[in-house]
């Protein structure tokens, strides 16, 4: 007489909740707790952008106003990167070591899960604006006109899109490779359209049309509008209100696409 094996034990996810703000702080907090045992991560995050932006002025050393022109640009677009990369790494290294999955099971939801990353490499990205920004006008001597907290403030939107992106990105991919794999496919197009290299009304007009729902592009002209003018613009409040939606939108669109694993 034969008896069937009994099935192996699932992970239930339990019953949704609203966000709530215990369990956000808490998954924050975790995820800080993990990346300090990291320190090649902490360092990508907080000096790569510092260092490519003093290698920038040093490379225009003999034309300090084309740093001038370029560097406020620049620091914006590389906190976004280092984000967009750390994020999406380490929420798809979650899934495929199954924490995801653990973690769902428990009282914790996707909204939470998701507003608890941002947090915390929100947290990360407050710290990598301010030493970026501070580096680039205090030591470097990058020339602007209107203040150096809106430059940061924009500085820590684009670090947070970077974040929102990564988070997103990560539910597609089926291993780190891949996820390093969508920088082509989500950050080059938008370096290219996003003004940094030609005037966005210089370009071919259906390329203009295509950079002017490219949230980057308003990043970098948000940075131009600190550059170029002494008070807070109406053009820089739109410019800064863009990028803080499309994080917005793309966290949500980030809880709603969560994988709970890698299949």
């Amino acid at each position: 007489m034969t008896t069937s094996a009994a099935p192996a034990p699932t992970l239930t996810p339990a019953p949704t909740r609203a966000l709530g703000l215990t369990r956000t702080t808490a998954t924050a907090t975790r995820v800080l707790r993990q990346l300090g045992h990291d320190p090649r991560t902490i360092a990508l995050l907080l000096l790569i952008p510092c260092v490519m932006l003093f290698l920038l002025r040093y490379v225009f050393d003999g034309s300090p106003r084309t740093f001038d022109n370029i560097g406020a640009s620049l620091l914006g677009i590389f906190p976004l990167i280092t984000m967009f990369l750390v994020t999406s790494i380490a929420t798809l290294r979650e899934r495929t070591s199954g924490t995801l999955e653990r973690l769902l099971a428990m009282p914790l939801g996707k909204g939470d899960l998701i507003a608890g990353y941002a947090l915390a490499f929100g947290t990360l990205a407050i710290v990598q604006s301010a030493l970026a920004t501070g580096l680039a006008v205090w030591f470097l001597g990058l020339d602007v006109t209107g203040s150096p907290w809106l430059l940061l403030l924009v500085a820590l939107l684009d670090a947070l899109l970077g974040t929102a992106l990564g988070l997103f990105v990560s539910a597609f991919a089926a291993s780190e490779f891949q996820a390093v794999q969508f920088m082509p496919a989500v950050i080059f197009p938008q370096l290219l359209l996003c003004g940094l290299f030609t005037p966005r009304d210089n370009m071919h007009p259906a390329l203009e049309a295509i950079s002017d729902v490219l949230p980057m592009s308003y990043a970098v002209d948000g940075m131009n509008e600190v550059l170029r003018h002494t008070d807070m613009t109406a053009a820089f409040v739109r410019d800064a209100a863009i990028v803080a939606g499309c994080a917005l939108l793309v966290l949500a669109l980030g809880a709603a696409t969560l994988k709970r694993r890698t299949p």
